[in-house]
């Protein structure tokens, strides 16, 4: 489990290292990887298609899978709960990172092992 902060995160800059750290698990990272793309392309769809259903398919394909890996892999509490725009930043962020295979780094910098 992580460590928990009592102090509220007042800038972003502090809230990323913070993030990657409820991120610790590679399993979690995973999921929120492939929820992430789920939801990116129901956005897609949407705006191709005019149809509004992909707004609750791109919460739940994106929101799920993301707090499943929460729950159940790295049994912590989303931060998305106390910081929704951030960590939808942060979503794209860390999967952007792992894209352009820098994700290794910003963990390290955050003090997060890459190895678990």
């Amino acid at each position: 489990m992580s460590e928990k902060t009592s102090a509220k995160i007042k800038t972003y800059r502090e809230f990323w290292p913070y993030y990657l750290k409820e991120h610790a698990r590679a399993g979690t990272r995973a999921v929120h990887f492939a929820g992430t793309s789920l939801a990116t392309l129901c956005i897609a769809a949407l705006i191709f298609s005019g149809n509004l259903w992909f707004i609750p398919a791109a919460l739940v394909l994106g929101y799920g899978p993301a707090w499943i890996g929460h729950f159940f892999i790295e049994k912590n509490r989303p931060a998305t709960f106390t910081y929704p725009l951030w960590s939808l930043i942060s979503d794209y962020r860390m999967a952007w990172a792992w894209m352009i295979g820098r994700l290794p780094e910003e963990l390290a910098k955050a003090g997060v092992g890459t190895g678990r």
